[in-house]
């Protein structure tokens, strides 16, 4: 990274300064030059020569200036000529390429950093030191992203979701493996959750239309302090794992949303299974057949108001009567009655969880 930083450095003051410049390692091998041709060029008298420990050193008529570490200084600039001037020269590029690489490095470890917290591998104790000496604010209110590619492809997501956000002090894009990109984003105090999930159906969208990767994304919840991160982690991760069993067609899954559907997750599934067993005791779900079953998400829909289901059925008011009649005497449940409604709802969850087969507790 520091030999294309220097390189794009170095590239953009050649016009200014009219004479050759560039930067060598602390082997002497150049890594960055105004005249590319010299770039790996191995310069064996700058280390016999003790630039790396002096200030400034004249060395095969140029002048060399070491920057970097204070205790150990791994680079030098060089500009060729020993006069004045190429002094001045030496002395203004270590200053800035030194100023420009503490910036890159410290950009660098706050992303890792960031990265270590929400992945648990940083302890709770030196979470709190490492981000005072990072300079990061721990009142800001932030939250997590999480963006899955659901199909292979050639694209770098974690390169364009990069690009939409380019302040890199306050928003942090992590890539967590091959499909997993998390956004850690700064919000402001009580953002709307209606917002955050625009945001997140405005990057899945983008993915989509314009570079042909289809995403999903799950949003953790809005935390404050650094070390709340490692939750909205979680979270969004949850939501995601929890929409791929119980909301397949939604792109954006919200862990606010998630309702039920989040305690039913976190259950144990012999308990899960007991529950069914339970609740369909005069009769298997299976026994139920796809007809019965849209009607029922149906009148689930229309808040188990007969007159309105029957309608968007298009049937009569009857024949929905005599489907709801004959799921009660196959489950023993009458979804006119709220609680068992209730129960039944929740069953079908259960067992749309049990069937997508869950880690067995």
């Amino acid at each position: 990274m520091p030999n294309r930083l220097f390189q794009g450095i170095i590239h953009q003051m050649r016009e200014t300064i009219d004479r050759t410049i560039g930067v060598v390692d602390e082997t002497g091998t150049v890594i960055a030059c105004s005249d590319l041709g010299r770039v790996g060029e191995v310069r064996k008298g700058v280390v016999t020569a003790g630039v790396f420990g002096n200030s400034q050193v004249s060395v095969d008529s140029c002048v060399y200036r070491a920057f970097g570490s204070v205790v150990h200084p791994e680079y030098a600039v060089f500009v060729d000529g020993t006069d004045d001037l190429s002094r001045h020269f030496a002395d203004i590029i270590a200053v800035a390429l030194n100023q420009i690489k503490l910036n890159n490095d410290e950009k660098f470890d706050r992303a890792n950093f960031i990265k270590n917290v929400i992945l648990d591998n940083i302890l709770p104790g030196d979470i709190y030191i490492k981000s005072r000496e990072l300079r990061f604010n721990n009142d800001a209110s932030r939250v997590v992203f999480l963006i899955r590619v659901t199909q292979q492809t050639d694209v770098s997501v974690y390169d364009v979701i990069s690009n939409f956000f380019p302040d890199k002090s306050k928003d942090f894009v992590i890539n967590i493996n091959e499909k997993d990109v998390a956004l850690v984003k700064e919000v402001r105090p009580n953002v709307d959750a209606a917002d955050l999930e625009k945001l997140a159906r405005s990057i899945c969208d983008t993915l989509s239309t314009e570079f042909y990767a289809n995403a999903v994304a799950g949003i953790g919840t809005c935390v404050v302090g650094i070390k709340e991160l490692a939750r909205s982690f979680k979270e969004a991760q949850v939501a995601l794992e929890v929409g791929k069993v119980f909301d397949t067609e939604k792109v954006i899954v919200s862990y606010d949303n998630l309702g039920i559907a989040r305690l039913i997750y976190q259950l144990p599934t012999t308990l899960c299974e007991m529950f069914i067993n339970e609740v369909f005791k005069r009769g298997s779900i299976d026994s139920l057949d796809q007809e019965t079953l849209f009607t029922i998400q149906k009148f689930f829909e229309n808040n188990l108001n007969v007159s309105e289901t029957s309608r968007k059925l298009f049937v009569h008011r009857n024949t929905l009567v005599y489907r709801l009649e004959k799921i009660k005497k196959l489950t023993g449940l009458d979804l006119r009655e709220f609680d068992d409604a209730i129960v039944f709802k929740v069953a079908l969850m259960v067992n749309k969880y049990l069937d997508s087969s869950p880690v067995k507790y």
